[in-house]
């Protein structure tokens, strides 16, 4: 039984987000909010790009060693 993830998309949805951190909706916006966690806009909806989640992981995964 493989446990590995499917590669993520390019540019990632809100909910996305929030499944591939484990976070919720609220969580993501406050990231948003405070330029933790970079998006852009297509029309109406928020997109983060996939290196930008894996970066910020990186950046959590160094911060709390």
């Amino acid at each position: 039984m493989s446990t590995a993830t499917p590669p993520l998309p390019q540019a990632l949805t809100v909910p996305e987000v929030m499944a591939a951190l484990r976070i919720s909706r609220s969580t993501v916006y406050d990231l948003f909010r405070s330029r933790q966690l970079d998006s852009f806009k297509i029309g109406r909806s928020r997109r983060v790009a996939a290196e930008v989640v894996t970066a910020y992981m990186r950046n959590q995964t160094e911060e709390n060693r």
